[in-house]
C-alpha cells in the first residue's frame, strides 16, 4: 500500500474511531498531574504509567524512565529501514490549576462545550501528546506500519523547568538519534491557518520575599515610621520597566538578536485582527514595548511579568495593618542570545538597589533556559 492509500485508510480509521478518542482523552485530562506540587507526584506517576499504556496498545515498544524528579515516557517504533527518523516531544504535566473559582467546570472534569474540550491541560500539552499517539495507532491498525520511524520523549516537567529531560537527553544520545524532532507544544495561528514554529522564547524563573517589621503592626501606630514591605515591593516591581514598556533589568537587551527586515514582514502579512484579539481577552488595548506590533511582542520580544503577589491581609473588609512580609513570582520571557544565568545575577543585583532601608529581601531563582 503506498504512502496516499496509506493515509485515506487512516484518516477512515480516526473518523470511524473519533468518540472512543475522545473519551481516553478524557480519561487522560481528569489525571492532575500537577508538576509543581508535592502532594500530586502520585498523579505524576499514573499520567506516566497512562501514556505508555497507550503507547504499548498501538504498537510500540514503550518504558517509563524514573529521573531525579518526574518520570519520562520513552517509545519508539522502528520498522522502516532506510526511512528518515522523527522524534516527537511533549510532556504529561500541568500548570496548578488555580485559581479555581475562575473555571466554568472543573479542571480535572473535561467538559465539552461548543465543541471544545475544557479541562486543564487539555492543549497544553495532553491533546497534542495524544493526537500522536492516535496517529501512531491508527497507521500500525490499518496499515501494519509507519511511513517513517518514530521515537517519543513524554516528560513530566515542562511546567517546572525540564532539568531531568537535558540530562536524559545527554545520556540519552545515541538513542535519540533522529533526523527531524517535532515539538507538539506549538499552536496554529488560528483555525484554519497552520504554522510552522521556527522559535520559541525561553524563561528565567524567581521569587523575591521582602522582610520587614518581626510581626504585623497597627498601620495607625507604626504607619509613616517604617518602610512598609508591600509599599516596597510595589516600588521594586514598578521600576522594572520605563514608561515605554521598556525593562530597566541592566544588561536584558545587550545580547538580544533582532528581528531581520524579512520576519517584521512576514509578520505583518498574517491575517491578525486586533479588535477581534481585544474582544476574545475582554480588554480595550493592547499594551508593551515601544515600537513593536503585538505579534512581534508576543512572539519574538524579551518580557518581564509578575506571576503573582502575596502581603498583608486579603480577606473581606478592611484591617488596618502594616504587613510584615511580601512576596512577588516574577518571569522573563527570554529570546536568542539572552543568557538566563547572567539575567537572573542582574535582576536579583537590580531589585537589591530598589529595596527601601529597613527592609530585607532575600531571592530564591528558579529555572531558567535560553530562546531558540
Amino acid at each position: 500500500m503506498d504512502v496516499a492509500a496509506g493515509l485515506a485508510s487512516v484518516q477512515d480509521f480516526l473518523a470511524r474511531n473519533t468518540e472512543r478518542a475522545v473519551e481516553e482523552l478524557k480519561a487522560f485530562l481528569r489525571i492532575p498531574s500537577v508538576s509543581a506540587q508535592p502532594d500530586h507526584k502520585p498523579d505524576m506517576q499514573r499520567a506516566a504509567n497512562w501514556v505508555r499504556e497507550q503507547f504499548q496498545t498501538a504498537g510500540l515498544a514503550a518504558e517509563i524512565v524514573p529521573t531525579a524528579g518526574h518520570p519520562i515516557v520513552y517509545a519508539e517504533w522502528t520498522g522502516a529501514p532506510g526511512a528518515p527518523t522523527a522524534l516527537v516531544y511533549g510532556h504529561y504535566d500541568v500548570q496548578p490549576p488555580d485559581p479555581l473559582d475562575q473555571w466554568v467546570t472543573p479542571p480535572f472534569e473535561p467538559t465539552i462545550r461548543d465543541g471544545r474540550i475544557y479541562a486543564r491541560g487539555a492543549t497544553d500539552d495532553k491533546g497534542q501528546v495524544f493526537t500522536h499517539v492516535l496517529s501512531a495507532a491508527a497507521w500500525l491498525k490499518t496499515v501494519g506500519k509507519l511511513p517513517v520511524n518514530v521515537k517519543f520523549v513524554i516528560e513530566g516537567e515542562e511546567e517546572v523547568g525540564s532539568n531531568n529531560l537535558d540530562r536524559f537527553l545527554e545520556q540519552q544520545r545515541d538513542r535519540c538519534r533522529c533526523d527531524v524532532a517535532v515539538i507538539s507544544d506549538t499552536a496554529q495561528f488560528a483555525p484554519g491557518v497552520p504554522a510552522i514554529t521556527y522559535g520559541l522564547r525561553g524563561i528565567m524563573a524567581c521569587e523575591v520575599f521582602v522582610t520587614g517589621p518581626s510581626q504585623d503592626l497597627h498601620s495607625g501606630v507604626f504607619g509613616g515610621s517604617i518602610a512598609n514591605p508591600a509599599n516596597g515591593l510595589a516600588r521594586m516591581i514598578a521600576a522594572l520597566h520605563d514608561d515605554q514598556g521598556r525593562v530597566q533589568i541592566p544588561g536584558f537587551y545587550d545580547d538580544v538578536v533582532p528581528l531581520t527586515a524579512e520576519e517584521r514582514q512576514d509578520y505583518a502579512k498574517l491575517p491578525f485582527d486586533e479588535a477581534s484579539y481585544l474582544k476574545g481577552l475582554g480588554i480595550s488595548a493592547v499594551h508593551g514595548e515601544s515600537g513593536f506590533t503585538t505579534l512581534e511582542r508576543r512572539w519574538a520580544r524579551p518580557t518581564c511579568d509578575v506571576n503573582g503577589m502575596i502581603s498583608g491581609y486579603t480577606g473581606v473588609g478592611p484591617k488596618t495593618i502594616v504587613p510584615a512580609r511580601a512576596s512577588v513570582k516574577l518571569t522573563c520571557r527570554l529570546v536568542p542570545d539572552q543568557d538566563a544565568k547572567k539575567l537572573t545575577d542582574s535582576l536579583r543585583a537590580f531589585l537589591q538597589q530598589q529595596l527601601l532601608p529597613g527592609l530585607r529581601m532575600e531571592f530564591k531563582q528558579y529555572h531558567g533556559a535560553p530562546g531558540v
